[in-house]
C-alpha cells in the first residue's frame, strides 16, 4: 500500500472508533443471542480494538507472479527438506501410532502441509485472532467471509478449546500449527491426545490428526499415491494438460508420456491427470485422486505440488 493510501485507511479506521465500538457490541448481541455465553464473548472482544498492522497487511498484500521452478526453488530448499526429516524422525511415533492408525493418510501428505503451513510449527503467527478478525470484518473489504469466520472463532472459544489470550495465528485469522480458518478448525480439529481440548497450537498429536482429518474428509484415498514427476514430450499440446484433462495412463502413454526415467506406467488402467506449469520444456507430474485432496487444503497446484514433493522428500 502506498504511504499516502496507508495513512488515509489508518485516519479512517482510527476516526471510526466510537463506530468500531457499536460494532463489537452488536456483534456481542449477536453471539449471546446464539446461544454463546456472555462471559466467554465479552472476554474475548475485550482484546480488540481496530489493528492497523492488519488492515495494512490486508490491503498490501504483495503480488508474486512465479514461474513454477521459482516457487519450487523458493519453498522446497534444503533446509526445508533437512528441517523436515529431522522433524518426522522426532514425531514419528505420535504421527504413526496415534493418528495414522485412526486416519489412512500418507504421514508425507501430513508432513507436506504442516512444513508449507508453519515451517513444521516454528511460525504460527503472533496475532490475536479474534482482533484480526473483528478488524477485517469491520472494515469490510470481504466483511462476510470474515465476520463468519469471527462468530466460529467465537465459538471455539465458548467451548473451551483455547483461551482468547492464546488464540494466535496470522493477520487473517489462520491459527495454530496447521493454519487453520475457524471454519476448517470447526470441521476438522480433532482431540487426539484425549484432554478434552482440540489443541492445534501445542499438541502434536491434535495438530497432526487435525491435518489428517482435513485429508480424511477431503477425500484422500488410503494406499495410493497423490502423484510423480513423469516425462512429457514437448510436442504434446499444453491444451491437452491440467487438472481437468483425466486419461488413462495408457492413453498418456500413447501419448508419449512416461515416468521418471523412461519406463512405462505399471497400471496403465489408472487415470491421471498431466500438469506441466511452466509448459514444454519445464517439468511435469501425473496427478491422482489424492492431489484432488491437497488442494482442497489450499486451491493451487503449485501449493499441492510442493506439499506432495517435501512429504515424499521428507517421508
Amino acid at each position: 500500500m502506498p504511504a499516502r493510501a496507508a495513512r488515509h485507511a489508518a485516519g479512517a479506521v482510527a476516526g471510526a472508533g466510537g463506530d468500531y465500538a457499536a460494532f463489537l457490541a452488536a456483534v456481542r448481541r449477536d453471539a449471546i443471542r446464539q446461544g454463546l455465553t456472555a462471559d466467554a464473548v465479552t472476554r474475548a472482544l475485550a482484546l480488540s480494538a481496530p489493528n492497523m498492522q492488519v488492515i495494512q497487511r490486508d490491503r498490501n498484500q504483495p503480488e508474486f507472479h512465479l514461474t513454477w521452478a521459482q516457487y519450487r526453488d523458493r519453498v522446497l530448499t534444503p533446509r526445508k527438506i533437512a528441517d523436515g526429516r529431522a522433524a518426522f524422525a522426532q514425531q514419528r511415533a505420535i504421527l504413526e501410532q496415534q493418528v495414522l492408525t485412526r486416519y489412512d493418510v500418507a504421514p508425507g501428505a501430513v508432513m507436506g502441509i504442516w512444513g508449507l503451513e508453519s515451517g513444521y510449527g516454528a511460525m504460527t503467527g503472533k496475532f490475536a485472532v479474534v482482533d484480526a478478525l473483528c478488524t477485517l470484518a469491520f472494515e469490510g473489504r470481504r466483511a462476510k467471509f470474515f465476520h463468519d469466520e469471527l462468530f466460529h472463532a467465537l465459538a471455539i472459544l465458548n467451548a473451551g478449546d483455547i483461551a482468547p489470550e492464546f488464540m494466535t495465528g496470522s493477520y487473517a485469522g489462520a491459527m495454530g500449527q496447521p493454519q487453520f480458518m475457524p471454519s476448517a478448525y470447526v470441521k476438522y480439529a480433532v482431540d487426539i491426545d484425549g484432554d478434552g481440548r482440540r489443541d492445534i497450537w501445542h499438541s502434536m498429536p491434535d495438530v497432526f490428526g487435525s491435518i489428517a482429518n482435513y485429508l480424511a474428509g477431503s477425500g484422500w484415498v488410503g494406499g495410493e499415491s497423490w502423484g510423480q514427476q513423469v516425462v512429457v514430450p514437448d510436442t504434446v499440446a499444453q491444451a491437452t494438460l491440467g487438472r481437468a484433462q483425466t486419461r488413462t495412463l495408457a492413453e498418456w502413454m500413447a501419448m508419449g508420456v512416461r515416468q521418471a526415467g523412461g519406463a512405462p506406467f505399471d497400471r496403465p488402467t489408472d487415470t491421471g491427470a498431466v500438469l506441466r506449469p511452466d509448459g514444454p520444456g519445464g517439468e511435469a507430474f501425473m496427478v491422482y485422486r489424492n492431489f484432488a485432496a491437497i488442494r482442497r487444503y489450499n486451491p493451487s497446484d503449485f501449493y499441492a505440488l510442493a506439499v506432495g514433493l517435501l512429504g515424499n522428500e521428507i517421508a
